[in-house]
């Protein structure tokens, strides 16, 4: 079998991972808009709700109300900017980071068990390889 086209295979792989993100996705509770700001929060720490914006790419008046809706669930904290008494930090609470991991593992949960029903012990090697792979071109 002739070795497929680079392009080819971009096409197929890209096909392929927003079809598998969007079937994870359907896992979560909370809002993936929602889970996206928790996660940012966990993997960079406090920041502005501008540095949120700028970082989701949307406007900040819609972070400031996704935010808003954070704060009321009880899943993030606003505390004092320390060097700009203007400006507040928005972090997670305790609540926020059981929910993301809550998130996290339903998401994982599912996407376990469907590699142990779905995949034969050969095709799970081949997508372990693979996934460091994908690893690879994502860090270049």
């Amino acid at each position: 079998m002739p070795t497929p086209e680079p392009a080819t295979v971009a096409i197929e792989l890209r096909t392929a991972i927003g079809k598998l993100t969007r079937r994870v996705k359907h896992e979560d509770r909370i809002p993936h808009g929602q889970v996206s700001v928790l996660g940012v929060l966990d993997r960079d720490g406090a920041m502005t709700t501008s540095d949120l914006a700028a970082d989701q790419r949307v406007r900040p008046q819609s972070m400031a109300r996704a935010v808003g809706l954070l704060m009321e669930q009880g899943l993030v904290v606003r505390r004092a900017h320390p060097t700009d008494g203007r400006k507040f930090l928005v972090d997670l609470s305790p609540a926020g980071r059981d929910a993301l991991d809550a998130e996290r593992g339903r998401r994982a949960g599912w996407l376990a068990q469907a590699i142990e029903t779905e995949l034969t012990a050969e095709e799970r090697d081949v997508l372990a390889r693979s996934a460091a792979l994908m690893q690879r071109l994502a860090g270049r």
